[in-house]
């Protein structure tokens, strides 16, 4: 009996479908499930080489040491920053793009939002420290900048992914009907109450899809810490150290636990708030 057409496609769309899932099993979860592994060897002190010994004290030292606690504090609050930062600007500005702005100036907002994506990371990182010299153009025209620090860290992080944040949010927008909201008007409720009880349910889906964006890649950079950094110390440099400067592989490995740990904690308080259901 000739297998009918349904079960043809969704055999012909399980044939193209196993090499992106091999791909992913293979070299995204493989590679980390060989870093967790790693996490728990240790180096040789003669010689630096790994030695696959299973052992606990990477991790101990990672969990009690005060310099890997403090900077694991200052990176979640970097993060947190970043992604609070993105969303006090996304939302005003994806709110006006999806509901005030004409069709022409829609168009040229979505692609002044999104030319910055095109543009080269590391350019724009030092095109930051360049602003925000002591000697800068920011000090010269206001006669003050921040420097080099935690604060520069986190206005140049916010720019970076500033994109990632209003595209979600500005779909978001696009999805609310403008019948609900004039209904509400007419119901009498003012604006504040109508963005309050009705909107905000509703573009809360994409601020947390814009947010998971924000908080991972703030969780990991280490570029853009080094570059408008100074001093400043977060969890990629320090695992980047470990890596390329200590020549610690099981050390940056136990370290990487970290951020790994935090994204999928966050993930799953993003889960419990319903709102992956509905982006």
């Amino acid at each position: 009996m000739p297998a009918s057409p349904r079960l043809r496609e969704r055999a012909t769309l399980a044939f193209l479908l196993v090499p992106p899932l091999a791909w992913l099993i293979i070299a995204y979860l493989g590679s980390l499930a060989v870093l967790m592994v790693s996490a728990f060897w240790r180096t040789s002190s003669f010689t630096g080489a790994v030695v696959r010994t299973f052992t606990f004290d990477n991790v101990i030292r990672v969990l009690t040491e005060p310099v890997f606690r403090t900077t694991t504090v200052r990176t979640l609050a970097v993060a947190l920053a970043v992604t609070v930062l993105c969303a006090v600007l996304a939302v005003p500005l994806a709110l006006f793009m999806a509901k005030f702005a004409s069709p022409a100036v829609q168009i040229a907002l979505v692609v002044a939002v999104t030319t910055p994506l095109w543009a080269s990371y590391l350019v724009k990182a030092y095109a930051w420290r360049m602003l925000l010299s002591p000697e800068g153009p920011l000090a010269w025209a206001t006669g003050y900048s921040p420097g080099y620090g935690l604060v520069a860290t986190v206005l140049t992080l916010t720019y970076l992914w500033l994109p990632y944040m209003v595209i979600p949010v500005f779909a978001a927008f696009q999805r609310v009907p403008d019948a609900l909201t004039d209904a509400s008007s007419d119901l009498g409720a003012s604006d504040l109450t109508t963005m309050r009880l009705i909107v905000a349910p509703m573009i809360f889906p994409g601020v947390a899809a814009g947010s998971i964006f924000t908080f991972s890649l703030s969780l990991g950079d280490y570029i853009a810490v080094t570059i408008v950094g100074g001093k400043t110390q977060l969890l990629g440099n320090v695992i980047y150290g470990q890596l390329v400067t200590a020549n610690n592989q099981p050390m940056a490995a136990a370290l990487s636990l970290i951020p790994l740990v935090a994204i999928i904690l966050y993930l799953l308080a993003m889960r419990r708030t319903g709102a992956l259901e509905n982006v």
